[in-house]
């Protein structure tokens, strides 16, 4: 499991900076970022996780995580955490 979250981590690095680049006038700030992200994401994870999204399920995991990690990791970077919480998702119940 640790080798996938280091891939998960790596992938979501690389997404933070593919939305920023477009969003330097904002500093990065995008209000409706989940929909931008679950479009990047879905064709990397579901190979990596071996598992299917819809783009809903996707944007609504990326709601649900931007709103508990403040609450559950506050100093983690989120790269880790959204990673950790889809690894253990993988590797757990699934998500098919």
């Amino acid at each position: 499991m640790a080798e996938l979250i280091v891939e998960l981590e790596m992938l979501f690095q690389e997404l933070g900076q593919k939305h920023h680049d477009p969003f330097l006038d904002t500093d990065g700030v995008d209000p409706e970022w989940p929909l931008w992200y679950a479009g990047w994401l879905i064709d990397k994870l579901t190979p990596l996780l071996d598992a299917r999204f819809t783009k809903s399920e996707l944007v609504y995991r990326l709601v649900h995580l931007s709103k508990k990690q403040p609450e559950e990791a506050p100093d983690m970077p989120w790269t880790r955490y959204y990673s950790r919480f889809f690894a253990r998702e993988r590797v757990g119940e699934g998500t098919s």
